[in-house]
């Protein structure tokens, strides 16, 4: 059996890095080997440092909770121990913009679920399904960083998850307008109930930065490589509002779309249960068999039923259907933290070790 890749994990005790290390519990390629976080947790065990912070309904896995955190600040130590790292660190754009970059000149790929570098024009933001021919920037990223296999790769916003999958499987039929609302979980803040009770029987109309991430990230997706940088698409035009809701895991849309070419319901479902990507071509580990169902019940999708498909993985979609206004309509869920963050930052991973890019050192 060939070795597993070392990995390391830089955030780990937030609730991204802690998703990664429930995710990548026996996982047949990656093995977590390295811990990192601030200076606060450095030196102590994970178990330790995490306490009662643990915000996974699964136990912390055995095989972490004795490992030392390390100063996520050494660079240079922490890339040692590792073939590659995943990054979900708390800080300011800018510093995650510089660490990051720090990690990729040792020569450590970086898989990221920040957004510091979503648009760095060579730094591929990549959903594997939709885009993954933009993991081929890299090899200008390399040139920029001097690197010959450190990079970055990143995957987009976790509220884009429920709608832009869904709208590249109807791209033959040329959507150009979009208004989406989603109803976004609270654990898309890093919060559960106990630890931000005033959302309990609450909505907020707002979450910062999370309107221009929904309209401008998928034009991102559906861009090309010219001259060595991502060039955005510039259709389908997106409005979007964002909108927190009382819900732990699990982001909705509600979504309204014009077409150039006219299809119909049949053509539109069809579309969505036969889409298919480079993941399951490949049948990587992590990826869901069907990416997009099609749910006829008038009531689904709904987070308690519907937010596991795919062990989170999949985008559940429903209530299709024609618009006095617009073409269609319809709704779109997907998990926000599983596919929404780590479990689409580790599709991205084993999408690049298929490719080549992520290798032992």
């Amino acid at each position: 059996m060939e070795e597993k890749l070392k990995v390391g994990i830089l955030g780990a005790t937030g609730m991204v890095g802690q998703r990664f290390i429930s995710l990548l519990e026996n996982h047949p390629w990656f093995e977590v080997t390295t811990l990192a976080a601030s200076a606060r947790s450095a030196g102590k065990t994970y178990e330790e440092a995490v306490g009662g912070r643990w915000k996974m309904d699964t136990p912390i896995p055995e095989s972490v909770k004795k490992l030392v955190i390390m100063n996520v600040a050494e660079v240079e130590k922490v890339a040692a121990t590792v073939d590659f790292v995943f990054s979900a660190v708390d800080m300011s754009k800018d510093e995650i913009r510089a660490i990051e970059e720090e990690y990729a000149k040792t020569e450590t790929p970086v898989v990221s679920n920040n957004s510091a570098h979503r648009w760095t024009p060579d730094v591929p933001m990549v959903v594997p399904e939709i885009n993954p021919e933009h993991f081929e920037v890299i090899a200008s990223q390399k040139k920029r960083l001097g690197t010959t296999r450190g990079f970055i790769a990143v995957k987009p916003n976790c509220s884009i998850q429920s709608y832009a999958p869904v709208l590249t499987a109807w791209k033959e039929f040329e959507p150009y307008e979009v208004v989406a609302t989603t109803y976004q979980a609270i654990s898309g803040a890093g919060k559960t109930f106990k630890d931000w009770p005033e959302m309990e029987h609450n909505v907020i109309p707002f979450i910062s930065g999370e309107e221009e991430k929904s309209e401008k990230e998928p034009l991102r997706l559906w861009g090309r490589i010219e001259d060595g940088v991502i060039v955005p698409a510039t259709e389908p035009k997106i409005t979007c509002q964002c909108v927190r809701v009382p819900v732990l895991n699990g982001h909705t849309a509600a979504v309204f779309v014009r077409f150039r070419k006219k299809p119909t319901k049949e053509q539109l479902i069809e579309a969505i249960r036969s889409f298919r990507g480079l993941p399951q071509e490949l049948e990587l580990p992590s990826a869901p068999k069907q990416f997009i169902r099609y749910l006829e019940e008038d009531n689904r999708p709904q987070v308690t039923m519907d937010v596991d498909y795919e062990h989170g993985m999949g985008v559940s979609v429903g209530r299709l259907r024609e618009d006095s206004i617009y073409d269609y309509k319809f709704i779109g869920l997907s998990h926000n933290t599983v596919r929404g963050a780590a479990g689409g930052a580790v599709l991205c991973a084993e999408t690049l070790k298929a490719k080549g890019f992520i290798t032992k050192k």
